[in-house]
């Protein structure tokens, strides 16, 4: 049953992904596409599961009007429908809602709704320019797609789950309380109107709060994730105490926002307690003079008494949920900053395979620069042609900043140019696939950093396809082959399932 209920969503869907809206709305939108209808199922079961609790006080009412009225001889014969409906409702009405609301939450939706996101997220973000990963910390980025997973899932389900429950838990308590009386319905609605001022003064603030912390806890992470990738480089220079003050600085910023997000929780819980012992201290002397005055039965003052204890605990559970809402809606915004980001450089629409028969290259007056907005002022290349003959051997020689490692990121189309074409055996990489152009040029590069994977994985990176005899030999031509056949990793696996990752 509960394998079932677990595949009824994708957590990774095939479709492509598409840039996610700016807007909190639009980007929650997007990324439920799919998963409505189970969100809807899941909002008419919190519906039905709030209304069905708060029923239960109606039943407390009933239960001593009868103590206070019936006779206990001809009880059973008088009462036995309505103590059948009422077992009925309370043992299998009610664990039956709960379970199938459980199964919605537990099964179908933490799991596979953030999985969902981070992986339409992470396709999205693999897809974006080589540019776009130069200026971001990588741990920034990875921290920001996990949290914002999360934070996409909880601001939805507190949204469909909780806030739904409480409205419609509360329009009940009203009716159930306007039922016995309307006067007593009085002190509810004073302590809502103050309930929603106070909420409404605190919850904008801790929002605002909130989104600062998540850039500032964001912020920490890429620092110490610089600090641990780029171990070797800070034990050679001896600079781990300036790391540290580095990291204290990240730190630093990250506590600027905790303590005045405490401050504020502080004076929402203690605002939220008076108003609470308000409300009962005022339902409880209001039923009571209507008691006195023969206008209510104890039965009413039992289901008012009740509701409005059980509100004060609800009030509590609703102030951090709503501002825990608050707060992912903060974090989720954050993460739209980065996610959202649009890609640079794209294929066209009708993009087609490159095929390479020769290996002719022609640069047609390009014309580049890492700052477009600067014009003249930062241009590498300013109509810059140049034809390399199929086979022909090339060696661009220059100063450190004259553009060629800029010229062989535009021939691998990292970044596209203003103006000019760069076109192999005729063909303009802009109107080709970036995978196709990419897995036609091999190319050595001056970062020797392995994938934190197998030394198989990493050979086989270029040609997946590729026979356990082929990476042998590609290995034996690298001299590499003896060596590999000698490592041994923490976890006891050898050669070429060893795994590496070091630089």
């Amino acid at each position: 049953m509960f394998g079932f209920f677990e595949r009824l969503i994708d957590p990774y869907p095939p479709e492509h992904p598409a840039e996610p809206p700016k807007g909190l709305y639009a980007f929650c939108r997007h990324y439920i596409r799919g998963i409505e209808r189970y969100l809807v199922l899941l909002a008419l079961l919190t519906a039905l599961l709030a209304i069905s609790e708060a029923m239960l006080y109606s039943l407390v009412g009933q239960m001593v009007d009868w103590l206070a009225e019936q006779k206990t001889e001809h009880f059973f014969e008088n009462e036995w429908p309505t103590l059948l409906g009422m077992s009925v409702f309370i043992l299998l009405w009610i664990p039956m809602l709960v379970l199938a609301h459980a199964m919605v939450i537990n099964q179908m939706l933490m799991g596979n709704f953030p999985m969902r996101v981070r992986w339409l997220s992470h396709r999205y973000l693999l897809n974006q320019s080589y540019a776009f990963f130069q200026y971001e910390f990588s741990g920034r980025i990875a921290t920001k797609v996990m949290q914002t997973a999360l934070a996409v899932r909880e601001t939805v389900l507190k949204l469909l789950d909780v806030m739904l429950f409480v409205i419609i838990y509360l329009t009940t308590t009203l009716l159930l309380v306007l039922n016995a009386d309307p006067y007593l319905c009085l002190p509810l609605l004073v302590w809502l109107i103050l309930y929603i001022g106070i909420l409404w003064y605190f919850v904008p603030r801790l929002k605002h709060i909130s989104t600062l912390q998540a850039d500032a806890r964001a912020l920490m992470t890429g620092r110490i994730v610089d600090s641990y990738t780029n171990i070797l480089t800070l034990k050679l220079f001896s600079r781990s105490q300036r790391e540290s003050a580095y990291a204290q600085a990240g730190m630093q910023e990250f506590m600027a926002t905790v303590y005045p997000q405490m401050r504020l929780a502080t004076g929402l819980n203690f605002s939220v307690w008076t108003i609470n012992m308000l409300m009962v201290f005022a339902t409880g002397a209001l039923g009571l003079a209507l008691w006195l005055h023969g206008n209510i039965g104890p039965g009413a003052i039992a289901i008012v008494m009740s509701l409005a204890i059980r509100m004060t605990g609800m009030s509590h559970w609703i102030m951090w949920e709503v501002n825990m809402l608050f707060e992912n809606m903060g974090t989720v915004q954050d993460g739209i900053n980065t996610i959202s980001s649009p890609q640079l450089v794209t294929d066209v629409p009708d993009a087609k395979e490159l095929i390479v028969q020769r290996g002719t290259i022609d640069f047609n007056h390009v014309v580049f620069s890492y700052q477009p907005e600067q014009r003249e002022l930062l241009r590498i290349f300013s109509d810059l042609s140049l034809h390399i003959t199929a086979g022909e051997k090339v060696g661009i020689v220059g100063r450190s900043g004259a553009g060629k490692s800029t010229f062989v990121n535009l021939l691998l189309r990292f970044y596209d140019v203003q103006h000019g074409s760069i076109t192999i055996d005729g063909q303009d990489i802009h109107r080709v696939t970036q995978d196709s152009l990419r897995a036609n040029i091999a190319m050595v590069t001056q970062d020797t950093s392995l994938l934190h994977r197998s030394v198989r994985d990493n050979i086989l990176f270029g040609r997946p396809d590729a026979t356990d005899a082929q990476m042998i030999a590609a290995a034996k031509q690298a001299h590499a082959h003896e060596f590999i056949l000698t490592l041994r990793d923490i976890k006891g696996r050898t050669g070429y399932d060893a795994h590496v990752g070091e630089r």
